[in-house]
């Protein structure tokens, strides 16, 4: 099989079978042209005549490019999708790259706000405009439920169910899951949408949205990352924040209190523990420096 129809046939299954989102069938659809290209370049293999010492070659090429290392482990997840792909397709017999390895990487703690720093980003926005309380309210959510940005501005009005205190949202993968949501985000949710929102006039077909900007139309990603960035301009926030950093602090100031990481794990959407237990991390720096701080021996 050549490349392109290869390529194509493996795109349809992404969307089809595995209902991923089209940013992600997007960089699979990249990885694999990666490897399309240096395939071509060392002696024009096709998919099916690909080897693990190919596939080992081609990762040493990928690291020679200066590729990061958690970069080629999102590369090496793709190419692994791709001959599991070719398998169930009878294209090969084999896998290739079931043997292969992820590079090692160093695990970066995100970035968190303090309790204190969130309240003066909330406090910092300015009531009397008319999107001053529909901002409150996105920050309140996106703290009080631990969202994604996307998760927030695909938020519905169909799935906010304030009398049992839960929120559905779409998360990766097109994944499903109710997020509990506190009181004070509620509140100010409800302001917004019964006071500011009702004044709006809605776009057809977008009747459902959440969040509008003042055209009717559902806010862009870019937009919330605008929105944080100004507050905290504002403010005088040394950190460069965005909205996953209030993601970030949701999780850590859960697990800060006592929370089980289970339950973190399922509010978050995150498919695999390991990617909540970051955060245990961060909660043993908080426990470490508050015995630096308060320890007499220390």
């Amino acid at each position: 099989m050549n490349w392109n129809p290869a390529i194509k046939g493996f795109t349809s299954f992404l969307k089809l079978e595995r209902s991923l989102s089209q940013n992600t069938v997007e960089a699979y659809q990249h990885d694999v042209h990666k490897l399309q290209q240096y395939a071509e370049s060392a002696g024009h293999k096709l998919p099916e005549q690909i080897t693990t010492e190919d596939l080992k070659e081609f990762l040493k090429w990928a690291n020679e490019l200066g590729m990061l290392p958690s970069t080629q482990a999102r590369v090496l997840s793709g190419i692994k999708i791709f001959f599991k792909y070719l398998q169930l397709e009878n294209v090969r017999q084999d896998d290739p790259a079931a043997l292969l390895e992820s590079p090692r990487m160093a695990r970066k703690l995100p970035d968190t706000l303090s309790i204190y720093d969130i309240q003066n980003l909330i406090a910092a926005i300015d009531l009397s405009k008319p999107e001053g309380m529909r901002n409150k309210a996105i920050l309140e959510v996106l703290y009080g439920c631990g969202l994604r940005v996307s998760e927030l501005t695909n938020l519905k009005l169909s799935n906010l169910f304030s009398d049992i205190e839960f929120v559905k949202v779409m998360g990766k993968g097109n994944k499903e899951r109710l997020v509990p949501i506190g009181s004070e985000a509620i509140k100010y949710l409800r302001i917004y949408i019964d006071e500011v929102r009702v004044h709006i006039p809605v776009k057809p077909g977008k009747e459902d949205y959440v969040f509008l900007n003042r055209r009717g139309s559902p806010l862009s990603r870019v937009m919330i990352f605008m929105i944080i960035k100004e507050l905290a301009e504002k403010v005088g926030l040394r950190k460069t924040i965005s909205p996953h950093t209030f993601r970030h602090s949701f999780a850590t100031h859960l697990i800060e209190g006592g929370a089980d990481l289970r339950a973190v794990q399922e509010m978050l959407g995150h498919e695999s523990i390991t990617t909540t237990e970051i955060y245990t991390h961060l909660d043993r720096d908080y426990l470490r420096d508050i015995i630096i701080q308060y320890h007499p021996r220390s």
